[in-house]
């Protein structure tokens, strides 16, 4: 009797069935974060944020992030903001604590392409933001050990992305026209040009020691931040061009390290993908740094010049960073006048064929080359070199001929041509007499009639004696043609006889 009235109580559920996989689990306090009670009146957490099922709060503070940060990676944590006091309205010494928490506030980050979403905490955090980027800029002191890892953490958790990039299976042509394309706009720009602000001010400021800043802008931290300049956004690839020369010059433990990971960029994208956004801009912090290398040249950076910067002319969306380009490899030129041979021979390489925008760049850089190219450099190289003018000079696209034929424009580059006239007009001279003679369009013609004349000029004698070569080539050649028309008229008359013999 007593057995059967106990079966009928309810029974207390069982410790299992409290914590099984997929559950509920009640609120509970241990699952916020330490950190919770400095924020105490500035930040309102929702109370009905709940452990994720099948996880372990204890275990939470094991992760890099308190279980707040890491709630907020994972998209299931929706703070309410309240604005924290202003920096004038503490007292001194409670300043850098301010300044933590107003970084704590920073790292949630918002959905913006929702534009009517979170509109007052946006507000807030922007505002935040501005008052860090005072902060930073008016400080007085060196910054300690935990707010450079606050910083790092703050501006990681805001940057550090996974990009949004349209597919570009089939764009590589049409990058050639990368000039007319509207570049794809970030809709969270507002506030990711802030963070880019605050800490562009942050590396730059003498407040930083890069002795401990090493330890959180580490090789990690650099390589994500490399990552970004593949973003389509150009604002973004504009502040994160600065940065990272910033830290370039700031951080001379990670100068090798920096050289490499870019250097891994251009060989990924010259030989596997020929799709990055910033390649131009990567250039132009090559373009500064290799000013700055001393003379001697290192091995490693004539090889980079070889390895890297040369075979960047292969890729057919050249158009979008060849200025760069072009700066480069001229300021390794200025620093050692012998590489000129390796640089025109590297154009010669990748000179293209059928693609005649990308042949006017190329006549345009060989200029600012050959300005800077010394004699006896020059001689090395100018028989294969004027070959390959030669050909331009005759080409049917009266912009490639133009091009080639303004070489003569510049003086320093006329007078190693006259220096070694005996070999360069035999060369080029039947290419300026078909122009002369035969060339479509009438500007082309007009320029290579004052090129041959600066020729006869300098040396007539010389003129003369390429002029009655020439006529006499041109007489075998008509004489090679007669024949080859004499031999197919023989041919087809065979071939007729032998038919109608068949009939």
């Amino acid at each position: 009797m007593i057995k059967q009235i106990l079966n009928r109580l309810p029974r207390k559920p069982s410790k299992a069935s409290d914590n099984s996989v997929g559950g509920p689990i009640p609120p509970s306090s241990s699952s916020s974060s330490s950190r919770s009670g400095d924020l105490q009146g500035s930040r309102i957490t929702s109370l009905n944020s709940q452990t994720p099922p099948g996880s372990n709060p204890g275990l939470n503070h094991l992760n890099k992030y308190s279980p707040t940060i890491n709630s907020r990676l994972n998209g299931s944590y929706v703070p309410v903001y309240e604005a924290l006091p202003s920096f004038k309205d503490v007292q001194h010494s409670e300043r850098q604590n301010l300044f933590i928490r107003k970084l704590d506030l920073c790292c949630d980050v918002f959905d913006f392409t929702d534009p009517t979403k979170n509109l007052k905490e946006k507000d807030i955090k922007r505002q935040t933001l501005l008052e860090l980027v005072d902060y930073v800029t008016s400080a007085s002191g060196k910054f300690p050990e935990n707010v450079m890892e606050e910083t790092t953490k703050m501006v990681s958790l805001n940057l550090f992305r996974n990009l949004t990039i349209p597919p570009r299976e089939h764009m590589v042509l049409e990058k050639i026209d990368a000039e007319e394309e509207e570049p794809v706009m970030d809709p969270a720009w507002n506030h990711l040009q802030i963070v880019y602000e605050f800490f562009l001010r942050f590396v730059a400021s003498p407040e930083t020691d890069a002795k401990l800043a090493k330890r959180y802008i580490d090789h990690s931290f650099v390589l994500r931040l490399l990552d970004l300049f593949d973003s389509e956004d150009p604002r973004e690839r504009e502040y994160l061009k600065t940065i990272l020369h910033r830290i370039y010059g700031k951080f001379m433990v990670h100068r090798p390290f920096i050289r490499k990971a870019i250097n891994n960029i251009f060989y990924r994208f010259i030989f596997e993908t020929e799709k990055h956004n910033g390649i131009a801009e990567l250039l132009e912090i090559l373009g500064s740094i290799i000013s700055g290398f001393a003379l001697p040249l290192k091995e490693e950076h004539k090889l980079f010049l070889v390895r890297a910067l040369i075979p960047l002319h292969k890729p057919r969306c050249i158009a979008m960073y060849h200025q760069q380009l072009s700066y480069c490899v001229t300021q390794f030129i200025e620093k050692d006048c012998k590489l000129a041979d390796t640089v025109i021979r590297g154009l010669l390489k990748y000179w293209p064929i059928t693609n005649s925008t990308k042949e006017v760049m190329f006549l345009g850089e060989l200029e600012e080359v050959l300005e800077a190219t010394q004699p006896a450099d020059f001689q090395r190289c100018m028989v294969p070199l004027f070959h390959k003018i030669s050909r331009c000079l005759n080409s049917s696209h009266f912009q490639v001929a133009e091009r080639a034929l303004f070489l003569w424009n510049n003086d320093h580059i006329e007078n190693l041509i006259k220096q070694n006239s005996k070999v360069i007009l035999p060369i080029i001279f039947p290419a300026l007499e078909r122009n002369s003679k035969r060339h479509w369009n009438q500007a082309v013609q007009s320029l290579t009639l004052n090129i041959r004349k600066i020729f006869s000029d300098h040396d007539p004698d010389l003129v003369a004696e390429c002029l009655k070569k020439f006529e006499e080539d041109e007489a075998k050649n008509k004489e090679i043609i007669s024949k080859r028309e004499d031999t197919w008229k023989r041919l087809e008359a065979v071939a007729a006889s032998n038919a109608a013999k068949k009939g």
